[in-house]
């Protein structure tokens, strides 16, 4: 049989998804009900008025194909979207619907990476911009996000790292998985590197209505960035609408719009119908739902973050954004003489509690595991007891 492409081995996957996996099974065989406080699911249904807009658009025959950039009044509900951000307006002919979140950073890197060009990505941070950038040949270089400066970088760090091979510098704020915010002078000085050194930036904006303090900062609100930036974003978090598939990216270079089109019509055709628009209700329609959502989680936030704090080596601070806890557990790693990985499969298998090892995100986060507070109060109340007792027992 003929060999498999030399590629894939350089694809790598999102292993949250793989812990859940063994969950599953542990719970199977041991009939053992975990607590889940690692997932990054919104703990909430999707609004009403959305699911409404969504049977709506089935009743009315909506299942057909669609141009692949998406239906018009959904792309320029995009458009007005990010504008507010923007140092320029954009215009509909300046987004592309695509299948989720996920496509964005595939499609971006694709048009843009050959075989040896650099992408600077942050470290820890979600896997998926390193495994593509390798799978296409690209090299990963990771910029530390360091808990002392709240998980940002500095200018300074940033600089020394660009080189005549770097090409794109992927940012992502609110961050997963530290829920750290990059500043806005941070952003800037982003912005100025990247005109300086005539580099691209993938901007990961799908936390952006997630700012519990302050408020969000794009780095398209900088001259020269809405033609050198591709923006992602999309329905999942905010409106809790993971299962429909919905995102998008936004750029004001028609090129790279062009292109983004043009492999997701070699990839997906377009994106589901009734999907689209439920998203055109979820952007233009009542925000009711989605402001008493963050309400909630920045309660969820204040009661992990405090009772975190009171287990004796794991340390916190308060994230400014997303829903996400990075802990820092160096203590109980250097005590026990294991991995972040090895601690959370112990509280797995003794505590009966799932949460995330930092190395799920990168080298830089072998000090931490990751917590959600999506999950219910009593959940986070009912997980970080067990957690409590466990290491104190230890």
């Amino acid at each position: 049989m003929k060999p498999f492409s030399k590629r894939m081995p350089r694809l790598g996957t999102e292993n949250a998804f793989s812990v859940i996996t063994k969950a599953k099974q542990f719970e199977k065989d041991s009939g053992i009900k975990l607590v889940y406080l690692q997932i990054g699911e919104p703990g909430f249904d999707t609004p009403k008025n959305i699911k409404d807009a969504t049977i709506k658009a089935v009743n009315d025959n909506q299942t057909h194909y669609t141009a692949t950039p998406g239906i018009p009044a959904l792309r320029e509900a995009i458009a007005k979207y990010h504008s507010q951000y923007s140092y320029t307006p954009y215009a509909a002919e300046d987004t592309v619907v695509v299948a989720g979140g996920k496509p964005i950073m595939f499609y971006t890197i694709n048009a843009l990476i050959d075989e040896g060009d650099e992408v600077i990505v942050p470290n820890p941070a979600y896997p998926i911009y390193g495994s593509v950038t390798e799978y296409l040949g690209g090299k990963i270089i990771p910029i530390q996000l360091t808990e002392a400066n709240d998980f940002n970088f500095t200018a300074g760090d940033l600089e020394k790292l660009i080189t005549p091979k770097t090409k794109l510098i992927i940012i992502n704020s609110p961050q997963n998985p530290t829920g750290g915010v990059l500043t806005e002078e941070l952003l800037e000085k982003i912005a100025a590197l990247a005109v300086k050194h005539d580099l691209w930036v993938l901007s990961d904006e799908i936390y952006d209505r997630m700012v519990h303090e302050g408020k969000h900062v794009s780095i398209t609100k900088f001259a020269g960035m809405p033609d050198r930036t591709v923006i992602l974003n999309g329905c999942s978090k905010t409106y809790a609408m993971t299962g429909y598939r919905i995102g998008w990216g936004v750029t004001k270079n028609r090129e790279m719009a062009k292109y983004l089109e043009q492999l997701a019509c070699n990839d997906i055709s377009c994106v589901n119908t009734m999907a689209q628009y439920a998203a055109v209700e979820a952007l233009t329609g009542p925000q009711t739902a989605v402001d008493e959502m963050l309400k909630e989680y920045k309660a969820r936030r204040d009661l992990m973050v405090s009772m975190v704090n009171e287990i004796p080596g794991m340390s916190c601070k308060s994230p400014k954004g997303a829903f996400y806890l990075m802990i820092n557990v160096r203590k109980i790693l250097d005590k026990l003489g294991i991995t972040s990985a090895e601690l959370c499969d112990k509280i797995m298998r003794e505590a009966h509690v799932l949460i995330l090892p930092g190395t799920v995100f990168g080298l830089y986060g072998d000090d931490f595991v990751r917590m959600s507070y999506v999950s219910t109060p009593e959940q986070i109340k009912d997980g970080l007891t067990k957690i409590k007792d466990y290491l104190l027992n230890l």
